[in-house]
């Protein structure tokens, strides 16, 4: 909403269309386009990119890749095509979206990819293993992409929140959320995703609430073994 407010146009993309219709009226529809998209699909994503891109008058300022879906539980617990769907959207649906979106980001100056990560990439969460694995993945990904695009003149960057207030985490069940519980709104993220897009930073993680920022700094300055018996306690909760 903060984009279209400040005259960026915008793009609305979700697998499910119900509600995209309602935001791009009250955006205004003469500053967004709105289209039903799944990111496992890299077909639709080239498609959508290209009609966004004709719409939008040749431009594609900052590309935000934020499809992801979990699911908690014993890794063997939980059949294997549902880990399967996990990594189909968190990783390949992000991959399709930097992959389509190159050429675009490439033709507009100051262009910037921002990936929706997580603070399961800093350690592997237990009950949410392949969602925290696919985050690592993504972690990755926008390691080396940052490095390879640079030159080319887009920054590639990543948020990485912790539990958020969001549909996503009701159906969740883990000993570190019920340690931690949920202290970050669906509007924390988006202020940390309006600052990614418009300030002069080499930042390529922001790390969103006081909690990641605790949990990453453990991670880079205590012993692994340490780490890993905190990682164990919370899980264990």
């Amino acid at each position: 909403e903060r984009f279209a407010r400040e005259g960026w146009f915008v793009g609305l993309y979700d697998v499910a269309g119900e509600t995209l219709n309602e935001l791009r009226e009250q955006l205004g529809p003469d500053r967004c386009v709105a289209e039903t998209l799944n990111v496992t699909d890299a077909a639709a994503w080239s498609s959508a990119l290209e009609r966004f891109w004709h719409a939008s008058g040749g431009r594609l300022d900052v590309l935000l890749n934020n499809a992801g879906i979990a699911k908690s539980g014993p890794f063997q617990d939980i059949p294997v095509a549902t880990h399967h769907g996990i990594v189909d959207v968190n990783l390949k649906g992000v991959i399709n979206g930097c992959h389509a979106g190159f050429a675009y980001l490439r033709r507009t100056e100051g262009a910037r990819l921002i990936n929706l990560g997580s603070a399961s990439a800093i350690y592997g969460a237990a009950d949410l293993a392949s969602y925290s694995a696919t985050k690592f993945a993504v972690r990755g990904l926008t390691e080396a992409l940052d490095l390879e695009w640079r030159k080319l003149g887009i920054r590639v960057c990543d948020i990485w929140p912790i539990f958020v207030q969001t549909k996503m985490v009701e159906g969740l069940s883990t000993g570190s959320l019920k340690a931690m519980g949920v202290h970050l709104t669906a509007e924390d993220i988006a202020n940390t995703i309006w600052k990614a897009s418009t300030r002069r930073s080499q930042r390529v993680h922001w790390l969103v609430g006081t909690q990641t920022h605790l949990i990453y700094r453990a991670a880079c300055f205590l012993p692994d073994a340490l780490n890993r018996a905190v990682t164990a306690k919370l899980s264990c909760h």
